[in-house]
């Protein structure tokens, strides 16, 4: 007879103690580096998410650190990858990201750009990349450039698309926007420091140095033991979701890595091998902005966030918004409003200490943000209201 195997028993408990300490929320980090790196990679589609995401862990939160992370040092870039959604990594991180993940999306953008050329200017491949070298020759000639910038200097830049024709909302787009994206997607451009304050999202442009050219399978695999170091365990669902892969890709990787399943409190998940203990956390709290790294972590949410909740916190579109957590848990939500007050609410009483931290994390962050002001990119109901 084949003996049954008892799987590890890893409690919903469990997950939120393991979630403070990995994700730097209960042990704030000194770097910006070590910070992406704890969370794989910052959500970068909201350009408030990235800094504020990464302050929310850091020992002496500042901006400017975020800013030379990734103008000054270069340390940290931005990849178009998972689920189409931007990130940002480190320069160690990237070229597995890039091989596992980000490839593939910048094929399909341009296999879309050149459909979308062809039905609005009649370019065909070849245009598209004389149109491409030339404008790579005028950011060496210049050294970094915005787009209109290139643009004056590349006319072909400005060659325009009829969009949505014969619609109320019928406009007229320059394609120097979706070039450009296409070649930030094949890693041969990145974004340089923004015009504007950093919530500005017209960038520069700038030369991006070739990535190493990895094996796709062995990205993947180091890509998910990366994933299941920071927010294991995880289901394969959680896996799939937080990757776009398919789930024959999603297992193979598992495989790879020697993932070890372990008993949830629902379902069977996967962690690292061996790595079935959890470590013990002292109290924290954080408010975290948009679309942060751990919030959107896992498709199964259930474990810290009770799902009566999802309706105040989340757009239509499945963007979570602005969160105050405590231990492991959401247990509210906060907005920035018009006199740069942080509003902030809880679900239900969490306890004077809890409350009281909750209030000091809150005017630090008023205090970091000072005289700026910022929208999250997706709004969502609950944010909506404490903005007023």
């Amino acid at each position: 007879m084949t003996p049954v195997t008892t799987l590890a028993r890893i409690t919903d408990h469990d997950r939120r103690a393991r979630l403070g300490p990995r994700h730097l929320l209960a042990h704030p980090a000194d770097t910006v580096e070590q910070v992406a790196d704890a969370v794989v990679g910052l959500h970068a589609t909201d350009a408030a998410t990235v800094y504020l995401s990464a302050c929310a862990r850091l020992a002496d939160p500042s901006i400017k650190a975020v800013e030379d992370a990734f103008y000054e040092r270069a340390t940290l870039t931005r990849l178009l990858c998972m689920r189409r959604t931007m990130f940002a990594f480190t320069t160690g991180a990237a070229p597995v990201v890039d091989a596992a993940a980000a490839r593939g999306i910048a094929a399909k953008e341009r296999a879309g750009l050149l459909k979308y050329l062809a039905e609005g200017v009649g370019w065909d491949a070849a245009r598209l990349a004389e149109v491409e070298r030339l404008t790579l020759d005028a950011l060496r000639d210049r050294g970094e450039a915005t787009a209109a910038e290139l643009s004056a200097a590349v006319p072909a830049l400005r060659e325009q698309v009829l969009v949505a024709p014969g619609k109320k909302y019928e406009t007229k787009q320059n394609v120097s926007s979706r070039v450009l994206r296409v070649l930030a997607a094949d890693g041969r451009i990145r974004r340089s420091r923004p015009r504007g304050t950093w919530l500005s999202t017209q960038f520069r442009w700038t030369p991006a140095d070739p990535r190493p050219a990895l094996d796709v399978a062995a990205a993947q695999a180091e890509l998910v033991r990366r994933w299941l170091a920071a927010y294991g365990p995880g289901t394969e669902a959680d896996v799939k979701w937080w990757t776009g892969w398919t789930l024959t890709a999603v297992r193979k990787a598992l495989t790879a890595i020697g993932a070890e399943p372990v008993a949830l409190d629902h379902g069977t998940g996967f962690v690292l091998p061996g790595d079935v203990d959890s470590p013990d956390s002292p109290p924290w709290v954080a408010l975290l902005p948009s679309l942060d790294a751990t919030a959107m972590g896992w498709q199964g949410r259930d474990f810290y966030l009770d799902p009566g909740h999802k309706p105040k916190l989340f757009d239509a579109y499945g963007n979570i918004g602005p969160t105050v957590w405590a231990d492991g848990r959401i247990v509210g939500a906060w907005a920035q409003r018009p006199d740069g007050e942080i509003a902030w609410t809880t679900f239900a009483d969490v306890g004077t200490e809890t409350t009281a931290a909750i209030t000091d994390h809150a005017h630090r962050l008023a205090d970091l943000l000072g005289d700026t002001r910022f929208v999250p990119k997706f709004r969502t109901p609950l944010e909506k209201d404490l903005a007023r």
